[in-house]
């Protein structure tokens, strides 16, 4: 079951879509009566919850199939929601994610102690900074995550576009008005040095044919993952899969990977909360 929401984050109306665990007979794994886990996906730069070919809608009907709440929206700006992008910087993005975590956690039937960001490019890097502020979110999914927000938009841009925007106030990039307190913004976040605040446990995936964000990015973002005194920290390395997982194999593989770790995560908690009972 799927339903279309709005979500107000002021200045925005951010359009989105919940989805249910599906039932027993709706061809789910069944979903009880108690409360659920929830997926919150964060799109990358520019991106709609739909996300390339789809790829968030067929995540979030095979997280829903699994016994998962999934919430995807599109950030201001984007997609079907109101506002400018980029217009209040990568601050913005963040505190409209913690908006949508308001916005699911009043849900009755959304388990608290369950909460998972999944971000996908500068979603990830967005999902960090929003894990190390807020402590409500319990588990982190980085889909071929963004680890230095300037340099990899800019690179992203063009070097060119981000010049206009510095002289001239504003620059077209896909017909969105990219303004300097958006770049300004993401050269003020460090996703490597706001991890560590986040204790909770990590997925990272990333193809190695990304010719948009670097496959060398998920091996540093495990290793500093690893030195924090709390949380676990799992890698996964797609071949050939590009930044976007085109394709019915890379896409297969992504959305399998990201399950099982989820139910694995999910299982290991249960299994520990019996043992201290």
């Amino acid at each position: 079951m799927e339903h279309h929401i709005t979500i107000r984050s002021e200045p925005y109306e951010l359009a989105a879509n919940l989805h249910y665990p599906l039932a027993e007979e709706e061809g789910g794994k069944g979903c009880g009566s108690g409360r659920y886990p929830i997926i919150i996906i964060c799109h990358g730069f520019v991106g709609t919850r739909i996300g390339v070919d789809r790829l968030f809608v067929l995540a979030a009907r095979e997280f829903a199939r699994h016994g998962y709440m999934v919430l995807r929206f599109d950030y201001g700006g984007c997609g079907e929601s109101t506002g400018d992008y980029g217009a209040g910087g990568l601050n913005a993005l963040i505190d409209q994610t913690r908006t949508v975590l308001d916005y699911a956690l009043d849900i009755d039937c959304v388990d608290p102690q369950r909460v998972v960001l999944l971000g996908h490019s500068l979603g990830g890097a967005v999902a960090i900074l929003t894990a190390a502020r807020d402590k409500r979110v319990k588990s982190l999914v980085l889909w071929s995550a963004v680890a230095y927000p300037f340099n990899d938009i800019v690179n992203i841009t063009g070097k060119k576009t981000y010049e206009t925007a510095v002289q001239c106030g504003s620059a077209d990039h896909l017909g969105y008005a990219l303004q300097p307190v958006f770049f300004e913004s993401l050269s003020q976040h460090q996703p490597f040095e706001q991890l560590r605040k986040f204790n909770g446990d990590v997925l990272l995936v990333h193809g190695t044919a990304d010719d948009v964000i670097p496959v060398d990015y998920c091996f540093l973002y495990q290793k500093l993952f690893w030195l924090r005194s709390q949380g676990q920290c799992e890698k996964e390395i797609i071949f050939q899969a590009n930044h976007t997982y085109s394709g019915s194999l890379a896409k297969e593989q992504l959305l399998t990977k990201t399950r099982d770790w989820l139910l694995y995560i999910d299982k290991r908690k249960n299994e520990w909360y019996d043992w201290t009972i």
